[in-house]
C-alpha cells in the first residue's frame, strides 16, 4: 500500500468513525430531551410525589451529550436548567449548585409559577423584572467553563430525575447575602448556604 493511499484509508475510517460518535451523542441527546420533558411534566402534575421509573431516568452519558458546546438555545428544560446552575451559581460548590436547582424545580407548578422549567427561568421578561438576572442582564448566556458546566447539567439530571436532595427546605426565593431585596422582609428564612438566603411564603400563596 502506498503512503498516499494509507493516508486516504486512514482519514476516511477517521471521518466515519467521528459520524458514528457524533450520531451517538445526537441519538443520547434526544433520548434525554424527550425524558426531561416527560419528568418535567410529572414533577408540575403530581408535585414529585410519585418517583419516575428506571427506564425514565436521564442517565449521565445522556445528560452529557445535551448542548456540548453550551451554546444550544434555551427551549428545553436541560438547557434552562443547567444554564440557570452555571450563571447562577458556577463559583460555588456543588451545594451551593444544587440549592439553585432545588428553587427552580420547588417553582415548577407551583401556584403564582409555571409549569415548566423554561418558563420558571423566564418569567418576568415580558415585564422587564426577570426572576433569575442572568436572563435579563443583556450579556451573552452560552455556557464557556467546560468543567463548571458539565456538573451543572449532572446536577440537572439529578433533579430532574428527582434524585436531588432539598437543601433549601422548599424554598421559592433566593438572593445573594450582600443584598437586601424587600421582599425578602415578606417571606420565611428557610437557610443559608454560601453567598445566598433562601425564602418561602408564610402562607400557602406565592407572588
Amino acid at each position: 500500500m502506498t503512503r498516499a493511499l494509507f493516508i486516504t484509508c486512514f482519514s476516511a475510517m477517521f471521518l466515519m468513525l467521528s459520524s458514528a460518535v457524533a450520531n451517538d451523542q445526537n441519538q443520547k441527546a434526544e433520548v434525554a430531551k424527550d425524558k426531561a420533558e416527560i419528568l418535567e411534566e410529572k414533577a408540575s402534575s403530581e408535585g414529585g410525589k410519585t418517583p419516575p421509573s428506571p427506564t425514565e431516568l436521564i442517565t449521565k452519558p445522556q445528560i452529557q451529550a445535551v448542548d456540548l458546546t453550551g451554546d444550544e438555545p434555551l427551549d428545553n428544560a436541560i438547557t434552562c436548567l443547567a444554564r440557570t446552575i452555571y450563571w447562577e451559581a458556577r463559583s460555588m460548590s456543588t451545594t451551593g449548585m444544587e440549592a439553585v436547582a432545588n428553587v427552580v424545580m420547588n417553582r415548577v407548578g407551583q401556584q403564582g409559577f409555571p409549569e415548566t422549567v423554561c418558563g420558571v427561568v423566564k418569567q418576568g421578561q415580558e415585564q422587564g423584572t426577570c426572576q433569575f438576572s442572568w436572563w435579563c442582564d443583556g450579556r451573552p448566556d452560552d455556557a464557556k467553563e467546560d468543567e463548571s458546566y458539565a456538573v451543572a447539567k449532572d446536577i440537572t439530571r439529578k433533579a430532574l430525575n428527582r434524585q436531588l436532595k432539598d437543601r433549601t427546605n422548599g424554598a421559592l426565593y433566593f438572593h445573594h447575602r450582600e443584598v437586601a431585596p424587600s421582599w425578602s422582609n415578606e417571606y420565611v428564612k428557610t437557610g443559608e448556604i454560601e453567598d445566598f438566603l433562601f425564602y418561602k411564603p408564610a402562607g400557602e400563596k406565592s407572588k
